[in-house]
């Protein structure tokens, strides 16, 4: 198998900086280009909790959530990923399972790189890493987070 784009998709926890070794690891190794990405939940399409949010509004906190997004990427690919080949940063809007699956395919990724979270009944994952490992058309590395790990 052959190995040239790995996804490695976060959410700024300090979980999801756990698998950052793993994915920098593998890339040297395969000499990949790692894909970061990160997915801004679309607040638009919940349940009103405070009212509707007028669309303006909407933008406006997206535009935000973006901006403050691509700055974070910056900051962990240039402090964490200097010795990589090549790191790709991304954005998205929506489900972040959904927009991983639908990353995975639509950039040919060959592998996907994340640190399971939370606990689910007896399984510690997190409800995205079981989705998109359950769905996934690629291997998946989950990197297991113990609890005491998720607070250090």
């Amino acid at each position: 198998m052959e190995i040239k784009k790995i996804l490695w998709p976060t959410d700024f926890s300090r979980s999801a900086e756990k698998a950052l070794p793993h994915v920098k690891s593998l890339t040297q190794k395969y000499d990949a280009e790692i894909h970061v990405l990160y997915v801004i939940e679309d607040t638009a399409h919940h349940e009103p909790w405070y009212g509707v949010f007028e669309k303006e509004h909407v933008e406006k906190l997206i535009d935000r959530a973006k901006k403050s997004a691509n700055e974070r990427l910056e900051q962990i690919c240039s402090k964490y990923l200097e010795g990589c080949p090549l790191y790709i940063r991304h954005v998205d809007i929506g489900d972040p399972a959904r927009k991983i699956l639908d990353f995975i395919k639509k950039e040919s990724v060959d592998m996907v790189v994340m640190a399971t979270r939370g606990t689910k009944g007896d399984f510690p994952f997190g409800s995205v890493t079981e989705k998109v490992v359950k769905n996934s058309t690629v291997p998946v590395v989950s990197i297991p987070i113990r609890e005491d790990e998720e607070e250090a």
